[in-house]
This record gives C-alpha cells, sequence and structure tokens, in this order.
C-alpha cells in the first residue's frame, strides 16, 4: 500500500471514529491554495478543523508531535479560506482538533491549539 493510500484510510478511520463519537463530517480533505485541511466537521455549535496524523510506531516520533507550529499555521490559513468561500463570519465558533493515530491506538484532541491569523 502506498503512503497517499494509507493516508485515505487513516483519515477514513478517523472520520468514523469521530461520527461515532457524535461529530458530523462536513468535508474530507478540503483543499485551498495554501494546503490541506484533512476533516472539517461539526460539533455542537463548533465549526471543527481536523488535523489527522499517523504514525506506526514511535521511530519517526508521535503522531501528536508532527502537527508542529508550522503545520498549525497553515491549517490555520486554510480553515480562514474555508470560512470566507462558505461566507462564515468570525462570530461563527471554530475549533482546531488533531486525530492522533499511533500504531492501532486513537487519540483525539479537542482544541489541540488556537487560531493564528494570517499575518503572523
Amino acid at each position: 500500500m502506498n503512503r497517499r493510500q494509507l493516508g485515505t484510510d487513516k483519515e477514513k478511520l478517523a472520520a468514523e471514529y469521530l461520527e461515532a463519537q457524535g461529530m458530523i463530517i462536513l468535508e474530507r480533505n478540503f483543499r485551498g491554495r495554501r494546503g490541506e485541511i484533512d476533516l472539517v466537521g461539526r460539533e455542537g455549535n463548533y465549526l471543527v478543523f481536523v488535523e489527522v496524523k499517523y504514525r506506526s510506531n514511535t521511530r519517526m516520533g508521535a503522531a501528536m508531535e508532527a502537527v508542529d507550529y508550522r503545520k498549525q499555521r497553515q491549517i490555520c490559513r486554510v480553515a480562514d479560506y474555508y470560512r470566507y468561500l462558505h461566507r462564515l463570519g468570525s462570530s461563527t465558533m471554530i475549533r482546531y482538533d488533531v486525530v492522533a493515530i499511533q500504531g492501532e491506538e486513537i487519540r483525539w484532541v479537542r482544541n489541540a491549539f488556537p487560531h493564528m491569523d494570517a499575518g503572523r
């Protein structure tokens, strides 16, 4: 199985996990000029942007560690674009979550990082 297919499979697993927890998945693999957001969902009053990271083991580090400052900033920029396209104003409550899959373990971190303005 190639890396892209493995990533797609893990994103599907994460989406199924989140749906089982009550989140409504609105989009998968939303792409903008500056990057991609793995999953966009709704949980309660929140529009949630979800990054999915997978590591088969810890040799390359923990899955959660892969969502560094640079990646967080990129996700925020793409999320701003998503909100612009869907005409969602600044009053829309948003959240950034991470689903870290390490081997067979799934860890969902709600509100994993704050929003960063594009100018930062």
